[in-house]
């Protein structure tokens, strides 16, 4: 199948596709970090050329839970939210039949529609906790491959603090590191959407 995977920098979601023997391209304003097919610009540029399979994971910076709060500190945020959302609903409308929009909990499920499906990367064999949204377009939820018990990681897991919240302390990458797909998720997307 053609699968194009959109708004990924890391290629891990292609690489899996690819492994398995489909032609994969990522698409992202920045460069891959891992060599492979890669389109560096617009995704609106590549997203009509005929595709059987799309994988967006548009930033969440302005659409996750986490940070809409600053919308009201900063009002000119407002603004860059609903951007984000416009995009949003650009991808989730591209003529590819089947699709999938992966994004934090956030305003797209308030917005534009609730998801399909919630994941965790401890459904995958990552020891973290990480909610995350499916929107799913003519694909199959994903099923989990490898559920891992928070009993077994002293009651929390490795991401998290005492209190539960994310381990990451501030730094100019750490969107960066947050924002890269499990590879166990992106062995899933791969093996199950890729039949």
């Amino acid at each position: 199948m053609r699968v194009l995977i959109g708004c990924e920098f890391s290629g891990i979601v292609r690489d899996e596709f690819i492994k398995r023997g489909h032609d994969a391209i990522s698409c992202d304003l920045l460069p891959t970090e891992s060599p492979g097919p890669h389109y560096q610009g617009d995704i609106f540029d590549v997203i009509n050329d005929g595709w059987d399979v799309g994988i967006f994971f548009p930033p969440c910076t302005f659409l996750c839970s986490s940070g809409l709060h600053w919308n009201k500190r900063k009002p000119e945020r407002k603004q860059e939210t609903e951007k984000a959302l416009v995009f949003v609903k650009k991808l989730l409308a591209a003529p590819i039949k089947r699709k999938a929009l992966e994004n934090p909990v956030g305003c797209i499920s308030s917005r534009i529609r609730k998801p399909d499906q919630i994941i965790q990367p401890h459904f995958f064999g990552h020891p973290e906790s990480k909610t995350t949204c499916l929107w799913l377009e003519q694909l199959p939820p994903l099923l989990p491959t490898c559920v891992l018990d928070i009993n077994d990681f002293g009651g929390r897991w490795k991401n998290q603090t005492a209190s539960g919240q994310n381990k990451l302390a501030p730094s100019p990458d750490r969107w960066k590191i947050r924002s890269a797909t499990y590879p166990g998720i992106a062995a899933a997307m791969a093996e199950q959407w890729g039949k």
